[in-house]
Protein backbone atom coordinates (compact mmCIF):
# COMPACT_ATOMS: atom_id res chain seq x y z
CA UNK A 1 0.00 0.00 0.00
CA UNK A 2 1.49 3.34 -0.96
CA UNK A 3 0.16 6.35 1.32
CA UNK A 4 0.74 10.10 0.27
CA UNK A 5 0.25 12.33 3.09
CA UNK A 6 0.08 16.45 2.45
CA UNK A 7 0.39 18.83 5.11
CA UNK A 8 2.65 21.98 6.17
CA UNK A 9 3.36 25.30 7.81
CA UNK A 10 2.99 24.27 11.52
CA UNK A 11 3.89 21.47 13.94
CA UNK A 12 -0.11 21.54 14.32
CA UNK A 13 -0.53 20.24 10.65
CA UNK A 14 2.58 18.28 11.01
CA UNK A 15 2.92 16.55 13.40
CA UNK A 16 -0.69 14.60 13.25
CA UNK A 17 0.64 13.84 9.70
CA UNK A 18 3.31 12.46 10.84
CA UNK A 19 1.29 10.50 13.67
CA UNK A 20 -1.33 8.73 11.31
CA UNK A 21 1.89 7.74 8.95
CA UNK A 22 3.33 6.13 12.18
CA UNK A 23 -0.61 4.51 12.94
CA UNK A 24 -0.68 2.90 9.46
CA UNK A 25 2.76 1.74 9.59
CA UNK A 26 2.02 0.11 12.72
CA UNK A 27 -0.69 -1.70 11.25
CA UNK A 28 0.82 -2.17 8.19
CA UNK A 29 4.59 -2.32 7.74
CA UNK A 30 4.66 -3.34 4.34
CA UNK A 31 3.36 -0.07 3.53
CA UNK A 32 5.33 3.14 1.96
CA UNK A 33 4.84 6.55 2.62
CA UNK A 34 5.45 9.73 0.82
CA UNK A 35 4.86 12.92 2.33
CA UNK A 36 4.04 16.10 0.30
CA UNK A 37 4.85 19.75 1.93
CA UNK A 38 6.92 23.05 1.21
CA UNK A 39 10.12 23.35 0.92
CA UNK A 40 10.94 26.05 3.66
CA UNK A 41 8.51 25.04 6.31
CA UNK A 42 9.46 23.14 9.47
CA UNK A 43 7.84 19.84 7.24
CA UNK A 44 11.09 20.32 5.49
CA UNK A 45 13.20 19.18 8.80
CA UNK A 46 10.19 17.27 10.77
CA UNK A 47 9.42 14.95 8.00
CA UNK A 48 12.62 13.30 7.31
CA UNK A 49 13.74 13.58 10.73
CA UNK A 50 10.91 11.02 11.55
CA UNK A 51 12.23 8.98 9.04
CA UNK A 52 9.82 10.01 5.92
CA UNK A 53 10.42 11.09 2.50
CA UNK A 54 8.94 13.83 1.46
CA UNK A 55 8.66 16.24 -1.80
CA UNK A 56 8.66 19.46 -2.13
CA UNK A 57 5.86 22.43 -3.76
CA UNK A 58 6.19 25.63 -3.34
CA UNK A 59 2.49 27.17 -1.91
CA UNK A 60 1.76 30.59 -0.02
CA UNK A 61 -1.31 32.08 1.25
CA UNK A 62 -2.45 35.26 0.24
CA UNK A 63 -2.01 38.01 2.89
CA UNK A 64 -5.55 40.23 3.40
CA UNK A 65 -4.21 43.32 5.00
CA UNK A 66 -3.50 46.10 2.26
CA UNK A 67 0.82 47.04 2.20
CA UNK A 68 3.63 46.66 0.18
CA UNK A 69 5.21 43.99 1.45
CA UNK A 70 1.61 41.77 1.14
CA UNK A 71 1.60 42.65 -1.96
CA UNK A 72 5.04 40.94 -3.02
CA UNK A 73 3.63 37.93 -0.73
CA UNK A 74 0.51 37.25 -2.74
CA UNK A 75 2.06 38.67 -6.32
CA UNK A 76 4.37 35.34 -4.79
CA UNK A 77 1.56 33.30 -4.09
CA UNK A 78 0.18 33.65 -7.30
CA UNK A 79 3.28 32.84 -9.21
CA UNK A 80 3.25 29.60 -6.94
CA UNK A 81 -0.44 29.04 -7.72
CA UNK A 82 -0.10 29.19 -11.45
CA UNK A 83 2.70 26.18 -11.32
CA UNK A 84 1.11 24.22 -8.51
CA UNK A 85 -1.10 22.17 -10.40
CA UNK A 86 1.40 20.75 -12.15
CA UNK A 87 4.07 20.44 -9.38
CA UNK A 88 1.08 18.22 -7.65
CA UNK A 89 0.30 16.55 -10.68
CA UNK A 90 4.16 14.82 -10.98
CA UNK A 91 3.92 14.54 -6.98
CA UNK A 92 1.03 11.99 -7.31
CA UNK A 93 1.69 10.74 -10.43
CA UNK A 94 5.40 9.82 -9.67
CA UNK A 95 4.32 8.15 -6.37
CA UNK A 96 0.87 6.39 -7.82
CA UNK A 97 -0.57 6.58 -4.12
CA UNK A 98 -3.46 3.91 -3.13
CA UNK A 99 -4.46 7.00 -0.91
CA UNK A 100 -3.74 10.63 -0.19
CA UNK A 101 -4.60 11.94 2.73
CA UNK A 102 -3.98 15.76 4.00
CA UNK A 103 -3.98 17.32 7.20
CA UNK A 104 -4.07 20.96 6.91
CA UNK A 105 -1.53 23.36 5.75
CA UNK A 106 -1.52 25.50 2.27
CA UNK A 107 0.79 22.23 0.37
CA UNK A 108 -2.15 19.83 1.00
CA UNK A 109 -4.26 21.90 -0.72
CA UNK A 110 -3.24 21.59 -4.40
CA UNK A 111 -1.86 18.09 -3.63
CA UNK A 112 -5.24 16.79 -2.25
CA UNK A 113 -7.06 18.51 -4.57
CA UNK A 114 -4.68 16.82 -8.03
CA UNK A 115 -5.16 13.34 -6.33
CA UNK A 116 -8.99 13.43 -5.71
CA UNK A 117 -9.24 14.58 -9.69
CA UNK A 118 -6.88 11.48 -10.86
CA UNK A 119 -9.71 9.46 -8.87
CA UNK A 120 -7.44 8.13 -5.61
CA UNK A 121 -9.17 7.75 -2.96
CA UNK A 122 -8.78 10.90 -0.35
CA UNK A 123 -9.29 11.98 3.35
CA UNK A 124 -8.39 14.94 5.23
CA UNK A 125 -7.69 15.19 8.91
CA UNK A 126 -9.41 18.53 11.07
CA UNK A 127 -7.44 19.31 14.11
CA UNK A 128 -9.06 22.48 14.98
CA UNK A 129 -12.89 23.20 16.39
CA UNK A 130 -13.10 26.17 13.58
CA UNK A 131 -11.14 24.44 10.54
CA UNK A 132 -8.53 26.21 8.35
CA UNK A 133 -9.36 27.53 4.81
CA UNK A 134 -7.79 24.18 3.20
CA UNK A 135 -9.24 21.82 4.78
CA UNK A 136 -12.78 23.93 4.24
CA UNK A 137 -11.93 24.09 0.44
CA UNK A 138 -11.06 20.36 0.32
CA UNK A 139 -14.29 19.37 1.86
CA UNK A 140 -15.98 19.79 -1.09
CA UNK A 141 -13.37 17.28 -2.99
CA UNK A 142 -12.33 14.42 -0.69
CA UNK A 143 -14.33 11.21 -0.23
CA UNK A 144 -13.16 11.39 3.89
CA UNK A 145 -13.02 13.97 6.55
CA UNK A 146 -11.77 12.69 9.88
CA UNK A 147 -12.43 15.50 12.84
CA UNK A 148 -10.87 15.78 15.97
CA UNK A 149 -13.87 17.43 17.71
CA UNK A 150 -17.70 17.28 15.92
CA UNK A 151 -18.33 20.88 16.35
CA UNK A 152 -15.66 21.98 13.51
CA UNK A 153 -18.18 20.12 11.17
CA UNK A 154 -20.41 23.23 11.38
CA UNK A 155 -18.16 25.19 9.03
CA UNK A 156 -18.35 22.61 6.98
CA UNK A 157 -20.51 21.54 4.00
CA UNK A 158 -21.59 17.97 4.99
CA UNK A 159 -23.49 17.05 2.35
CA UNK A 160 -20.25 16.22 0.50
CA UNK A 161 -18.62 14.04 2.08
CA UNK A 162 -18.92 11.31 4.79
CA UNK A 163 -16.93 11.79 7.78
CA UNK A 164 -16.37 10.78 11.78
CA UNK A 165 -14.78 11.78 14.78
CA UNK A 166 -11.70 10.57 15.08
CA UNK A 167 -9.82 12.59 17.75
CA UNK A 168 -6.51 13.52 17.80
CA UNK A 169 -3.33 11.20 18.38
CA UNK A 170 -1.58 12.69 21.52
CA UNK A 171 2.27 11.34 22.27
CA UNK A 172 2.76 7.65 23.54
CA UNK A 173 4.38 8.64 26.82
CA UNK A 174 1.25 10.28 27.99
CA UNK A 175 -0.52 9.03 31.01
CA UNK A 176 2.34 6.63 31.31
CA UNK A 177 3.73 8.46 34.80
CA UNK A 178 2.09 8.43 37.55
CA UNK A 179 1.07 11.81 39.73
CA UNK A 180 3.44 10.62 42.82
CA UNK A 181 5.87 9.16 40.60
CA UNK A 182 6.22 12.61 38.91
CA UNK A 183 6.12 14.96 41.57
CA UNK A 184 9.02 12.56 43.20
CA UNK A 185 11.03 13.31 39.75
CA UNK A 186 10.27 16.83 40.18
CA UNK A 187 11.57 17.43 44.14
CA UNK A 188 8.03 18.58 44.46
CA UNK A 189 5.84 17.41 47.82
CA UNK A 190 1.78 16.86 47.36
CA UNK A 191 0.66 20.49 47.16
CA UNK A 192 -1.08 22.29 44.68
CA UNK A 193 0.77 21.82 41.10
CA UNK A 194 0.39 24.25 38.55
CA UNK A 195 1.80 23.90 35.18
CA UNK A 196 2.15 27.10 32.44
CA UNK A 197 3.41 27.58 29.56
CA UNK A 198 3.24 29.23 26.06
CA UNK A 199 4.22 26.61 23.40
CA UNK A 200 8.08 26.52 22.31
CA UNK A 201 8.62 30.32 21.78
CA UNK A 202 6.27 31.35 25.03
CA UNK A 203 3.36 33.93 25.32
CA UNK A 204 4.19 37.29 26.40
CA UNK A 205 0.70 37.00 28.18
CA UNK A 206 0.77 34.07 30.00
CA UNK A 207 4.86 35.55 31.34
CA UNK A 208 3.18 38.30 32.55
CA UNK A 209 0.46 37.08 34.35
CA UNK A 210 3.01 34.10 35.63
CA UNK A 211 5.26 36.42 36.52
CA UNK A 212 2.62 38.03 38.68
CA UNK A 213 1.01 34.64 39.71
CA UNK A 214 4.47 32.85 40.88
CA UNK A 215 5.16 36.48 42.96
CA UNK A 216 2.04 36.05 44.39
CA UNK A 217 1.88 32.48 45.53
CA UNK A 218 5.41 32.05 47.25
CA UNK A 219 5.01 35.49 48.69
CA UNK A 220 2.16 34.53 50.50
CA UNK A 221 4.03 31.24 51.03
CA UNK A 222 1.29 29.05 49.85
CA UNK A 223 1.73 25.14 49.25
CA UNK A 224 1.70 25.72 45.40
CA UNK A 225 4.41 24.35 43.57
CA UNK A 226 4.81 25.65 40.03
CA UNK A 227 6.26 24.58 36.61
CA UNK A 228 6.40 27.43 34.27
CA UNK A 229 8.38 27.34 30.35
CA UNK A 230 8.73 30.95 29.67
CA UNK A 231 9.94 29.75 25.76
CA UNK A 232 12.02 31.68 23.94
CA UNK A 233 10.23 35.13 23.70
CA UNK A 234 10.79 35.44 27.43
CA UNK A 235 14.48 34.35 28.03
CA UNK A 236 15.47 37.99 28.69
CA UNK A 237 12.70 39.14 30.65
CA UNK A 238 10.95 35.98 32.74
CA UNK A 239 13.92 35.41 34.54
CA UNK A 240 15.00 38.66 35.20
CA UNK A 241 11.78 39.32 36.56
CA UNK A 242 12.54 36.81 39.21
CA UNK A 243 15.90 37.82 40.41
CA UNK A 244 14.43 41.07 40.56
CA UNK A 245 11.83 39.75 42.69
CA UNK A 246 14.36 37.42 44.92
CA UNK A 247 12.76 34.66 43.61
CA UNK A 248 15.25 31.68 42.61
CA UNK A 249 14.34 29.59 39.29
CA UNK A 250 14.30 26.46 40.97
CA UNK A 251 13.08 24.93 44.65
CA UNK A 252 11.07 22.74 46.16
CA UNK A 253 8.34 24.19 44.94
CA UNK A 254 9.71 26.05 41.60
CA UNK A 255 10.84 24.71 38.33
CA UNK A 256 11.19 27.90 36.07
CA UNK A 257 13.20 27.05 32.44
CA UNK A 258 12.78 28.69 29.12
CA UNK A 259 11.77 25.29 27.50
CA UNK A 260 9.88 21.92 29.29
CA UNK A 261 11.78 18.94 27.61
CA UNK A 262 9.62 16.27 29.77
CA UNK A 263 6.04 17.38 29.28
CA UNK A 264 4.86 14.00 29.88
CA UNK A 265 6.33 13.87 33.73
CA UNK A 266 5.32 18.08 34.13
CA UNK A 267 1.76 17.03 32.86
CA UNK A 268 1.16 13.97 35.28
CA UNK A 269 2.34 16.12 38.52
CA UNK A 270 0.06 19.19 37.70
CA UNK A 271 -3.12 20.02 39.12
CA UNK A 272 -4.07 22.68 37.13
CA UNK A 273 -2.69 23.40 33.69
CA UNK A 274 -2.65 26.90 32.20
CA UNK A 275 -1.67 27.90 28.62
CA UNK A 276 -2.70 28.32 25.16
CA UNK A 277 -5.36 26.23 23.26
CA UNK A 278 -3.97 24.63 20.00
CA UNK A 279 -5.72 21.26 19.20
CA UNK A 280 -2.68 19.27 20.01
CA UNK A 281 -1.99 20.49 23.92
CA UNK A 282 -5.84 20.51 24.22
CA UNK A 283 -5.67 16.90 23.20
CA UNK A 284 -3.05 16.20 25.74
CA UNK A 285 -5.05 17.83 28.54
CA UNK A 286 -7.90 15.69 27.72
CA UNK A 287 -5.78 12.32 27.58
CA UNK A 288 -4.41 13.16 30.85
CA UNK A 289 -7.38 14.40 32.33
CA UNK A 290 -6.29 17.44 33.80
CA UNK A 291 -8.12 20.64 34.81
CA UNK A 292 -7.33 23.70 32.64
CA UNK A 293 -7.11 27.46 32.45
CA UNK A 294 -7.18 28.72 28.97
CA UNK A 295 -5.80 31.97 27.11
CA UNK A 296 -6.47 31.28 23.68
CA UNK A 297 -3.66 32.88 20.96
CA UNK A 298 -5.89 35.80 19.63
CA UNK A 299 -3.20 36.05 16.47
CA UNK A 300 -3.87 32.59 14.52
CA UNK A 301 -6.48 31.91 11.48
CA UNK A 302 -10.16 32.29 11.91
CA UNK A 303 -9.88 32.66 16.01
CA UNK A 304 -9.73 28.88 16.23
CA UNK A 305 -7.82 28.56 19.52
CA UNK A 306 -10.59 30.39 21.27
CA UNK A 307 -13.31 27.82 19.13
CA UNK A 308 -10.95 25.10 20.33
CA UNK A 309 -10.96 26.36 24.09
CA UNK A 310 -14.45 26.63 24.42
CA UNK A 311 -15.29 22.80 23.90
CA UNK A 312 -13.62 22.47 26.97
CA UNK A 313 -15.02 25.51 28.46
CA UNK A 314 -18.28 24.25 27.63
CA UNK A 315 -17.62 20.61 28.85
CA UNK A 316 -16.81 22.32 32.80
CA UNK A 317 -13.14 21.31 32.32
CA UNK A 318 -11.54 24.38 31.60
CA UNK A 319 -12.02 28.09 32.62
CA UNK A 320 -11.37 30.21 29.01
CA UNK A 321 -10.24 33.81 29.92
CA UNK A 322 -9.44 35.85 26.28
CA UNK A 323 -6.51 37.72 26.05
CA UNK A 324 -8.11 40.89 26.34
CA UNK A 325 -9.22 40.49 29.61
CA UNK A 326 -6.06 38.29 30.77
CA UNK A 327 -4.80 40.69 33.68
CA UNK A 328 -2.82 38.97 36.85
CA UNK A 329 -5.59 39.49 39.23
CA UNK A 330 -8.01 37.82 37.10
CA UNK A 331 -6.07 34.68 36.19
CA UNK A 332 -4.97 34.89 40.13
CA UNK A 333 -8.47 34.85 41.36
CA UNK A 334 -9.24 32.01 39.47
CA UNK A 335 -6.20 30.10 40.89
CA UNK A 336 -6.75 31.01 44.04
CA UNK A 337 -10.66 29.95 43.68
CA UNK A 338 -9.91 26.20 42.57
CA UNK A 339 -6.65 26.22 45.08
CA UNK A 340 -9.14 26.67 47.70
CA UNK A 341 -11.51 24.18 46.13
CA UNK A 342 -10.27 21.04 45.26
CA UNK A 343 -13.45 19.14 44.48
CA UNK A 344 -13.65 21.86 42.07
CA UNK A 345 -10.47 21.07 39.90
CA UNK A 346 -11.63 17.43 40.33
CA UNK A 347 -14.52 17.84 38.24
CA UNK A 348 -13.23 19.71 35.95
CA UNK A 349 -10.24 16.48 35.48
CA UNK A 350 -13.19 14.29 35.02
CA UNK A 351 -15.26 16.32 33.02
CA UNK A 352 -11.59 16.52 30.54
CA UNK A 353 -10.82 13.18 30.66
CA UNK A 354 -14.84 12.59 29.49
CA UNK A 355 -13.52 14.37 26.10
CA UNK A 356 -10.99 12.07 25.42
CA UNK A 357 -11.33 9.71 23.08
CA UNK A 358 -9.38 6.19 23.81
CA UNK A 359 -9.70 4.45 20.70
CA UNK A 360 -8.66 7.49 18.01
CA UNK A 361 -5.88 5.02 16.62
CA UNK A 362 -8.63 2.40 15.56
CA UNK A 363 -10.96 5.29 14.28
CA UNK A 364 -8.30 6.43 12.03
CA UNK A 365 -7.56 2.83 10.66
CA UNK A 366 -11.09 2.74 10.06
CA UNK A 367 -11.24 5.65 7.68
CA UNK A 368 -7.99 4.46 6.10
CA UNK A 369 -9.38 0.43 5.48
CA UNK A 370 -12.50 2.24 4.40
CA UNK A 371 -10.45 4.19 2.01
CA UNK A 372 -8.26 0.71 0.17
CA UNK A 373 -11.10 -1.02 0.36
CA UNK A 374 -11.75 -0.19 -3.35
CA UNK A 375 -8.33 -0.88 -3.85
CA UNK A 376 -7.44 -3.84 -1.86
Amino acid sequence: MKVLIACGGTGGHINPGLAIADIIKEKYPDAQFLFAGTPKGMESKLVPNAGYKMETIKVAGFQRKISLENIGRNAKALAYLAVSGKRAKEIVKGFSPDIAIGTGGYAAGPVIRKAAKMGIPTAIHEQNAYPGVTNRLLSKEVDYVMLTVIEALEFMDKSKFEYSVTGLPVRSNINTVTRAEARKRLGFDDGFTILSFGGSLGAGCINDTMTETVKWHTGRGLKINHIHGYGGMGKDTFPKAMKDAGIPLKSSRLRITEYINDMDVCLAAADLVICRSGASTLAELEAAGKASILIPSPVVAGNHQYHNAMVLGKAGAAVVIEQKDASGDKIIAEIERLYKSPDTVEVMSACAAGLHLKDTKERILSVVEKLISPVS
